[in-house]
């Protein structure tokens, strides 16, 4: 396996910039630049030579392989934040015969090395475009193995399921304790139990891992785009006083309470024989019916009838015309912190619960698990046995040890160069 190096840091100018080696010459390599490391991870104040060329002077730390990121040698270089400073160093490296990474290829090598499962290189590349606080808090979680070792306390309930069936078939004509097959029922009932209680919430799991969506909806001029300016404090939305002025839907992304929430501006619901007008208008309902949330603005008018479902929210605007002081004012702010909060808490409660899954794969795994062990109680001993091997395989899957090669593209695809 040939030595990568990259550039971990952002580029560009700064502080500090960290050069990352891996591979089995990391740290000849790293050793022939900056003179010889002794204890792993340990920091050695150095100068970094390639050959009398003075590249610069920094901190140089080796790992060894059981104790690196990547599951091999390691040697990182922290150099001074100048952009031409890492471009010498690299090149340095690659006159070394060390060849630079791909994306995402140091987190590679740490899952084929067995140091990650499939579930924390995927929690891993979360955390990594993480926006918002509870997006975080979600990403920790999985990137730190939480996922994998649930998926591990299935498995082996599982496993001893398989076991005292094998028993059972072994031994077919003696008559089986009523015990025995009584407590091989119980473990897989509680398994799958389990397993679609952790599926129950992946829908809102997933939404928080891309971001909520709210629609506002009502009907021209009830001061959608002036609210959609206000939560955003800047403006988004063009605002006058035509009807029909909002044609296409304005999305602006934020942070509610730790929340990633995009709410999306629509045109006015109405009757209408323009044609641009008419073709936003479908737009608007095409959206707000895909929406996490509905915030109808001014109440439900006759041509937003159908679109309302449980959990969305009403609010009354222009609160400053109207004097209602139920009603929120766009324009000096005045209820605004109050329907933010509300937003939030009819989110948040359908995050409420435990569970890790948000990828789509991971459900999919999840659920053909449960799937395979939807079994009557009279099912013969072998039908089980091959249920429960069934269902391991899916949860080996999720972890990504068996066929895992055609997801391997798409988790690492959006990972960065040094990472």
């Amino acid at each position: 396996m040939t030595t990568i190096f990259a550039e971990s840091t952002p580029p560009g100018r700064g502080g500090v910039s960290i050069v990352r080696v891996s591979g089995p010459d990391a740290r000849r390599v790293t050793e022939r630049l900056a003179g010889k490391l002794e204890a792993a991870r340990f920091c050695y104040y150095r100068s970094i030579r390639d050959g009398d060329d003075l590249i610069d002077r920094g901190l140089v730390i080796r790992f060894d392989a059981e104790a690196s990121f990547t599951g091999e040698e390691s040697t990182e270089f922290h150099l001074h934040g100048a952009p031409v400073v890492v471009r010498r160093l690299e090149r340095a490296l690659s006159e070394a015969g060390c060849r630079r990474a791909e994306a995402g290829e140091f987190t590679l090598r740490a899952f084929s090395s067995g140091k990650m499962d499939l579930a924390e290189v995927e929690g891993l590349s979360d955390l990594l475009s993480a926006e918002t606080e509870a997006q975080r808090k979600l990403a920790a979680s999985t990137s730190s193995g939480k996922l994998g070792e649930e998926v591990e306390a299935w498995r082996q309930a599982l496993l001893r399921t398989g076991a005292m069936l094998t028993a059972a078939i072994d031994f077919a004509d003696e008559e089986i304790p009523d015990d025995v097959a009584d407590g091989v029922w119980r473990e897989l009932q509680s398994v799958r139990t389990r397993l679609l209680a952790e599926l129950e919430g992946f829908p809102a799991r997933e939404r928080l891992r891309e971001g909520f969506e709210v629609a506002l909806v009502g009907a021209p001029n009830a001061g959608k785009s002036s609210l959609m300016n206000a939560i955003a404090r800047k403006d988004v939305a063009i605002v006058t006083p035509v009807a029909g002025t909002t044609r296409d839907v304005v999305e602006f992304r934020a942070d509610i309470f730790g929340l990633p929430v995009t709410f999306l501006d629509t045109a006015g619901l109405r009757e209408t024989d323009d044609l641009v007008e008419g073709l936003g208008i479908e737009r608007a309902r095409a959206r707000a019916e895909a929406a996490d949330m509905r915030l109808f603005v001014g109440g439900v008018t006759e041509a937003a009838r159908g679109l309302e479902r449980a959990g969305d929210l009403f609010v009354e605007t222009k609160g400053d015309l109207t004097g209602d002081p139920e009603a929120v004012s766009s324009v000096t702010g005045r209820g605004l912190d109050q329907l933010l909060k509300r937003i939030f808490e009819a989110l948040n409660e359908r995050l409420l619960g435990t569970g890790l899954s948000s990828h789509l794969r991971q459900a999919e795994a999840i659920g053909m698990a449960a799937e395979a062990l939807e079994l009557e109680i009279s099912a013969p001993p072998e039908i089980v046995a091959e249920a429960v091997q069934e269902a391991n395989r899916h949860l080996l899957r999720l972890v990504g040890k068996l066929d895992v090669e055609d997801y391997l593209d798409v988790v690492f695809r959006e990972f960065c160069v040094g990472k």
